[in-house]
């Protein structure tokens, strides 16, 4: 980010989204009433015996599960295959008619640029040429995918129907989406009234556009999603699946409409209450959004609550509770993809908190459990480089938005480059903030809201007239501390900063411990006269986590030692008398 964008996300302490557990149950609860009694649940890490509330406030940036960096070549035709590259895709939250359950096999053309990102990710070009080839067409919203599920169903008739018993959520969930999808197609392929496979099917395809940059997915997804509620109207797989869709392209409305429909239809689905928190907290409701993580704590304990849970802690300026309550989730962690995820939301807080060699050791944990699990190598490369081991931050970075050039780790990669100014870095900081435009453009054209992911960038590397734009339209949807930080840096940026201050405090308001914040707000007070009050937050953000940008925390120090050398305020001191003179 710039200089927030810490996370492989676009946004200060954006969490990646774990994989959700195995959608049996829920998927299995098609026939079962709404009010069918919940299974016994395990108490949550750090979770207070009776508590009905679990915090006041939280802003969740989520989300990145593991998942393949392959990129499928097989699925170009319609049907099971489910191309169908439209960029017009229905809301997710209007009414699902459905189409054929057996879709015709031919499709329209593939966006020549997403082929263009397969034939570059087949052929294994150096990682310069995936970067400019590849990270046009990168529409991986670090947001509410999760991984895919597979549950057993039952048809309309009561009969069993096999849901893809090849496939696994452990294969859907790793590295072997690809082979799981195709997977996938053959099953439907020969039973086409698989709702359940539809569904499945279309949470696959949102992994796969989140984490292989095609963005042919999302309307795939749709058309998947609608497929299986024409086959079985209001099947709380399909809604869920719809609901995570909607938040992976930032419909957060539509999230919360689709999440909440599938929980009327089966309130323990875990996707669905995982998206429910996730959509409150992006639409500011952080009250809502806390008891909402309560209530899934209570149906379905379990990592992708607990981490969120522990978020919720971190921005109110908990770390200790969400330390305590990651470091249990991890505890409890047996497969690789939790282990790799957990241990990165702990390098991530570490991080935070300036504490470079824990989250070193966290982002080593993450990476022995899944050696390509890219928040961690981006979590790691950011680590080193605030650690003075800049090389090897340059040549991480490097590899991660080879594979995940997203604007996160594209501004973090250009600004090691301006930072360490060698002979090309400055055109090499260049490509990777153009980069950043490239993907907007692909983005907005395949139906997502990035105007939040791009707006700080564009402030400090790009248009800073379009960042103010930007800020202004995401603010108009939707009130977070991550649009209020957004809104008044680029309204700085713009020379507003009256008006900027305000959104600026309010950004730190709810106590999150962010040093982008700070940095940010005391800028702003800097250049409206608030000379004590710029002193305060500018050391507080670089005692907090001195290398939270390579570009931000060397303006904030140079800003600082200004600021220090301005003369004190004369003290205000009584008129002297002389004797007798009063």
């Amino acid at each position: 980010m710039a200089p927030e964008m810490n996370d492989g996300g676009t946004h200060p302490g954006r969490r990646p989204v774990p994989p959700t557990a195995a959608d049996a149950t829920d998927a299995a609860a098609e026939g079962v009433p709404a009010a069918a009694p919940a299974p016994a649940p395990a108490p949550a890490p750090g979770a207070d015996a009776g508590a009905t509330e679990r915090g006041a406030d939280a802003d969740v940036e989520t989300p990145l599960a593991p998942g393949a960096e392959g990129v499928d070549k097989t699925d170009e035709t319609d049907g099971a295959d489910g191309t169908d590259t439209g960029s017009n895709a229905p809301p997710a939250h209007v009414s699902h008619p459905g189409p054929d359950p057996a879709p015709a096999p031919d499709a329209p053309a593939v966006d020549p640029r997403v082929a263009a990102v397969r034939r570059v990710g087949a052929a294994g070009r150096r990682w310069r040429a995936v970067q400019l080839g590849a990270c046009a067409a990168m529409l991986a919203v670090a947001m509410t995918a999760g991984a895919v599920a597979v549950g057993a169903l039952r048809d309309g008739g009561g009969r069993a129907v096999a849901t893809s018993a090849a496939v696994s959520p452990g294969l859907l969930a790793g590295g072997d989406l690809d082979a799981g999808v195709t997977s996938l197609q053959a099953h439907l392929r020969t039973q086409p009234r698989d709702f359940g496979s539809w569904a499945t099917l279309g949470l696959a395809y949102v992994e796969q556009a989140r984490t292989q940059g095609d963005p042919s997915r999302y309307p795939q997804a749709r058309k998947a999603f609608d497929t299986s509620l024409s086959l079985r109207a209001d099947n709380d797989q399909a809604l869920a699946g719809l609901a995570a869709l909607a938040a992976a392209r930032h419909d957060f409305r539509g999230a919360l409409t689709d999440a909440d429909r599938a929980l009327e239809r089966n309130p323990y689905n875990e996707r669905a209450l995982c998206t429910r928190i996730d959509a409150l907290v992006e639409l500011g409701r952080y009250a809502e959004a806390s008891k909402a993580a309560g209530t899934a704590d209570a149906r379905r304990p379990g990592i992708p609550v607990f981490t969120r849970y522990a978020y919720v802690h971190e921005l109110r300026g908990d770390v200790t509770t969400a330390r305590r309550v990651l470091t249990q989730a991890l505890d409890a962690a047996t497969g690789p993809g939790d282990i790799a995820y957990v241990a990165t939301q702990l390098g991530q807080l570490a991080w935070n908190q300036g504490d470079y060699p824990t989250a070193l050791a966290h982002y080593a944990r993450a990476l022995a459990a899944d050696d390509g699990y890219l928040p961690a190598l981006e979590g790691r490369a950011r680590a080193q480089a605030a650690s003075g081991r800049r090389e090897e931050a340059v040549k991480g970075l490097e590899a991660v938005v080879a594979r995940y050039p997203l604007p996160g780790p594209l501004v973090a990669l250009g600004e090691l480059y301006e930072a360490r100014g060698a002979a090309g870095d400055a055109a090499r900081a260049r490509d990777q903030y153009a980069l950043v435009d490239a993907w907007t453009a692909l983005a907005r054209a395949n139906g997502v809201d990035v105007d939040l992911d791009t707006a700080l960038a564009a402030a400090d590397h790009g248009d800073r007239a379009a960042a103010l734009r930007a800020a202004r339209a995401e603010w108009a949807r939707r009130h977070t501390v991550h649009t209020a930080d957004a809104l008044a840096w680029a309204l700085h940026v713009n020379g507003r900063d009256a008006e900027a201050l305000g959104y600026a405090r309010q950004a730190t308001a709810t106590g999150y411990r962010n040093a982008g914040f700070l940095y940010h707000l005391g800028m702003i007070e800097r250049a409206t006269g608030h000379t004590a009050e710029a002193r305060t937050h500018l050391t507080a953000a670089l005692e907090l986590n001195p290398g939270f940008s390579p570009l931000g925390a060397r303006t904030a120090r140079s800003a600082l030692t200004a600021l220090t050398a301005l003369p004190a305020p004369p003290a205000h001191t009584a008129p002297r008398t002389t004797e007798g003179g009063r």
